[in-house]
């Protein structure tokens, strides 16, 4: 058994899509639209066939994101190194997103940062 998928919702699809796009190498497909419902959706794939759906509709609530709360914590990349994920962390940065933490080792042994994506969604970059 494995996970097919995960999916998030989001106000801006098309910015959202960018950001997986751009900066963690995603493969995005041409979108669904359902215009009864105005659902809206993209599948993402990534290089290891890992694949994540962004999903937006017009009548969504969106609740304000406390990083310790119950419900998904986060979406982790494992880029490789340490080096990449120093880079990456930069870069993101240095686009405006905001660093919540590392790089560092934890803990529980793991090199990694955490930031704050597209409408807030925390995303842990990990060696």
């Amino acid at each position: 058994m494995r996970i097919e998928h995960a999916a998030l919702y989001v106000n801006d699809l098309e910015a959202a899509r960018e950001f997986f796009v751009r900066f963690f190498g995603a493969a995005a497909d041409k979108g669904y639209h359902n215009p009864r419902t105005g659902f809206r959706s993209h599948f993402l794939t990534f290089d290891d066939g890992a694949r994540l759906e962004l999903m937006t509709r017009p009548d969504m609530t969106d609740a304000e994101k406390d990083l310790a709360r119950t419900g998904w914590a986060h979406l982790a990349f494992s880029v490789g190194s340490e080096a990449e994920v120093d880079r990456l962390t930069a870069e993101l940065a240095a686009a405006g997103y905001e660093v919540v933490s590392g790089p560092r080792t934890t803990g529980d042994g793991y090199y990694e940062s955490c930031v704050l994506g597209p409408e807030g969604n925390q995303v842990e970059i990990t060696a």
